[in-house]
């Protein structure tokens, strides 16, 4: 169990006279970790006339410069450090590298304008060292980590990857019981370099760090809606712990999926860019919703935006650690955002998209997203450098009563393109008998109320070209993110509302688009201005916009042969805040409209409803421990942040 961190220990009361008569030393209270997400202390004495600006620098590995650390934290977090004493617990993730620390002394008038933060706060100085650390590492026993499980293009194989600090040969171990992982596959093995990288800070020592060796093993002839578990690793290096899942079953009787987009991660430190402490709440409700699935298979939905890394590696590490409790036990799917991708030189780039395209990527272009994941079919984008070759873009897969389709907006998508050809020839075939409902998921929303201008070359090409396709095809949902909110919109084509029913009901034949981009970045868009007073802080509610909302949160949906159900889950409470349900035949029969004086709050159709709040009390201590000691964001933003007040930018 994670401890809340970071915490300061009152362990020393000496007053600040006595700390100068010594120099200044580090301890820490261990040399070795067994796990990601295991803590160590950090204690420190001697400082002379204490600083609030003093800070302790996080490094690996050991060798870095002295601006090129992981993070930050500043002494005055603790409340004993105006005796120039103090100590400071931080949880680590396993960068398959020794970690050390060091302590600078930084004063006000040496402030630097020029190299700031991503929220405009100056970057600590690293002028005036006064103490280093020793090491501390990780046992090799541990066994491998950032587990994550896929479906394939098989309904009887499920894809684990984990990564791992050689490139030594792992297997899997797995059966139907804990006592019978009797059947064993041998995972291959990958790795991408930093010359594979397109762009800074990817490419360059500030952001780079050894990734490790990704392993990427299929449990294959599973039998359909049984419970596997299994185990990765080896004897040598060391076993995972134990893991479960449950295989795909299309005769059961429900899809149940969890959707959303634009999460990221979370430290308990400071560092060079701006991390998403709601990802906290997002990831602990979908763990309660989890522990009240029982034996029905589901999956989560990731639409682009994954780590929000940009170019500094270790946030991966920290997001696959954060997410593997969730990605260990259910499928993890993804497609493209522009935070994995978008760089200068990408390939397609056309004239009118000088205002999309730009360097969100942070230089990584795609390679740890496709190297990271491995997601059904085989779409690929060559890159034009040295790079691989960006996957994971454009794929399909049925569920018991739904098809999903997951699409890029970050590679061409025109007519004429090879994933323009893909959606056509996807949506042309499904059979509405097997699966009555689709659903397509991308990462730039086609349709959106924000006040996001930037975006809107494309959305209007994804207008006049995918929209036809969706119309034409009855596509049922299509689900975005990118922009940091939730907003419903009607079935709709061409900014046109479907007809209406004499009991209000929408009569179907038109997609419902959704925007679910709100897991965890927390910059806010506003939403449009009228256009006659566009500075005015006043933002009209279209007529097609049904709900909006600015909580963070997720979706869950659920669906029969005859009615899919999504449901709006905000992360202060774990509750619905809104609910959809659609029909087989397209009708749209309830939500919140401009009609309902409130959200909807239960969940219909949904089995395990009746359970989710039993289950909340049983995970919510554990995964307190769990995530909410290893990130303690919150509490980091008043204490190691104290001195510079946080700005958001605009980063979609």
């Amino acid at each position: 169990m994670f401890p809340i961190l970071p915490f300061c220990l009152f362990f020393v009361l000496a007053p600040p006279l006595l700390a100068s008569s010594s120099p200044v030393s580090i301890t820490l209270t261990a040399k070795t970790l067994a796990k990601s997400g295991d803590s160590i202390r950090i204690k420190w004495s001697g400082i002379d006339s204490p600083s609030d600006l003093d800070w302790l620098g996080i490094y690996s590995p050991p060798s870095s410069a002295h601006d090129n650390f992981i993070g930050y934290v500043f002494l005055s977090s603790c409340p004993t450090w105006e005796s120039g004493s103090g100590s400071i617990r931080l949880p680590l993730v396993n960068l398959r590298a020794n970690y050390s620390f060091r302590i600078f002394r930084w004063s006000r008038s040496e402030v630097d304008p020029t190299r700031m933060d991503h929220d405009h706060n100056p970057l600590p100085g690293t002028t005036h060292l006064v103490a280093e650390s020793g090491e501390v590492g990780f046992g090799g026993g541990g066994g491998p980590e950032q587990i994550h499980l896929a479906y394939t293009d098989r309904e009887d194989e499920m894809r684990v990857m984990f990564v791992t600090g050689d490139a030594g040969v792992r297997t899997v171990r797995y059966g139907l019981s804990r006592d019978a992982m009797h059947r064993v596959v041998t995972a291959a093995v990958g790795r991408y370099e930093r010359e594979d990288m397109c762009d800074s800070p990817a490419n360059e020592s500030v952001g780079w760090r050894d990734p490790g060796f990704i392993q990427d093993a299929v449990m294959r002839k599973l039998k359909k809606g049984k419970r596997y578990y299994y185990k990765v690793g080896s004897d040598s290096g060391g076993w995972s712990a134990i893991h479960n899942f449950m295989s795909r079953d299309m005769d059961s009787e429900k899809t149940i999926a969890f959707l959303f987009g634009d999460m990221g991660t979370a430290t308990p430190y400071s560092t060079f860019l701006r991390t998403q402490e709601e990802s906290e709440s997002t990831v602990k409700w979908i763990l309660r919703d989890i522990e009240a699935l029982d034996d029905n298979p589901a999956f989560i939905s990731h639409i682009g935006d994954i780590s929000y890394a940009r170019g500094y590696s270790w946030l991966w590490d920290n997001f696959f650690t954060q997410v593997e409790p969730i990605a260990s036990r259910l499928p993890y799917h993804v497609c493209i955002g522009n935070h994995e991708y978008d760089w200068p030189l990408q390939p397609w780039k056309p004239d009118w998209s000088s205002t999309v395209y730009g360097t969100d990527g942070g230089g990584e272009c795609g390679v740890p997203y496709s190297l990271k994941f491995k997601m059904p079919g085989n779409s690929s984008e060559l890159t034009g450098t040295r790079a691989p070759a960006t996957r994971n873009l454009f794929y399909s897969f049925d569920t018991k009563a739904v098809h999903f389709v997951y699409i890029s907006t970050e590679t061409n998508f025109l007519p004429g393109s090879s994933q323009y050809d893909f959606i056509k020839q996807d949506l042309e075939s499904v059979d509405r008998k097997k699966t009555p409902f689709v659903v397509v998921q991308g990462h730039r929303p086609m349709y959106t109320t924000s006040n996001e201008l930037r975006d809107a070359p494309v959305r209007e090409r994804m207008l006049k070209y995918l929209e036809p396709l969706f119309v034409k095809n009855n596509v049922t949902l299509a689900l975005w993110g990118h922009v940091h909110r939730y907003e419903r919109f009607c079935p709709i084509n061409n900014f046109t509302c479907g007809n209406m029913g004499l009991n209000g009901e929408y009569l179907g034949g038109l997609p419902v688009h959704i925007v679910i981009g709100m897991a965890g970045q927390d910059w806010q868009p506003t939403w449009e201005p009228r256009p006659d007073h566009p500075k005015d802080p006043v933002y009209p509610q279209p007529k097609w916009s049904l709900y909006r909302g600015g909580e963070f949160g997720y979706t869950r949906l659920v669906a029969t042969k005859e009615k899919l159900t999504l449901s709006y889950v905000g992360n202060h409470d774990g509750e619905v805040h809104d609910t959809v349900e659609i029909l087989a035949s397209g009708q749209v029969l309830s939500g919140v409209g401009e009609d309902d004086a409130q959200p909807r709050v239960e969940v219909a159709e949904y089995t395990f409803s009746w359970y989710v709040k039993g289950a909340s009390i049983l995970v919510l201590g554990a995964f307190m421990g769990y995530v909410i000691g290893f990130v303690s964001h919150a509490r980091r933003e008043a204490a190691l942040r104290k001195n510079w007040t946080p700005v958001k930018i605009e980063d979609s």
